[in-house]
């Protein structure tokens, strides 16, 4: 029997607290203009946007002081979402994907929809269905893959946690969440893996 790609997936919540829905809708708000915000996923603390608007990837690799031919990857809420992305997922991702004990981040051949600025120089992207509260509902209920890149200017280290994040990149952003920044658990990235359409695997990170 075909498994079910569009049932819920499992969730990862670090905090016992409920997010607000006011936050969620500020969020989601600045999202739809094109802003870009500072949001907790279910690794570290990202920096996002829609991932189909390219002016507003452009901002985000201007706050980051970053070039565009280094891509960033996208989160979507679901595994049906993940189909609507991806032209193709092929079976040995799906395996990935539920064997994946840690969050973990693929990179597809043919993405699709996703911004031309986001994506690598073979026209590669790399994706990940988050299993965070916050995140997954944000990208519900934008409709849409949501950018998400470490919240630090480009070669700078990885904040692991809000309180790491400078001054540069909380006032760079048009809306910060405000769920979870009291978290103190000390994230780590995605392990990042390449799977092509016709089933090559290559570990990444």
């Amino acid at each position: 029997m075909e498994k079910d790609r569009n049932k819920p997936q499992r969730v990862h919540e670090p905090s016992a607290a409920r997010y607000d829905s006011d936050d969620m809708a500020a969020a989601l708000e600045v999202l739809k203009k094109g802003g870009i915000i500072l949001y907790p996923t279910d690794t570290v603390w990202g920096i996002g946007c829609d991932a189909t608007n390219a002016e507003a990837v452009k901002k985000i690799y201007e706050l980051k002081q970053r070039t565009d031919s280094k891509s960033m990857l996208a989160l979507v809420g679901s595994a049906g979402e993940l189909q609507q992305t991806v032209e193709t997922v092929p079976e040995a991702a799906w395996m990935l994907i539920d064997a994946a004990v840690n969050p973990l981040t693929i990179i597809y051949d043919h993405p699709r929809g996703l911004a031309a600025n986001l994506l690598a120089e073979d026209g590669s992207a790399g994706i990940r269905i988050t299993g965070e509260v916050f995140s997954s509902t944000l990208c519900r209920r934008l409709r849409r893959p949501l950018v998400s890149t470490s919240a630090n200017i480009s070669g700078d280290k990885t904040p692991r946690t809000f309180s790491e994040i400078s001054k540069e990149i909380i006032e760079g952003v048009d809306y910060v969440v405000k769920y979870r920044r009291d978290d103190n658990t000390r994230h780590t990235a995605s392990n990042i893996i390449k799977v092509s359409d016709s089933g090559v695997i290559k570990i990444i990170r």
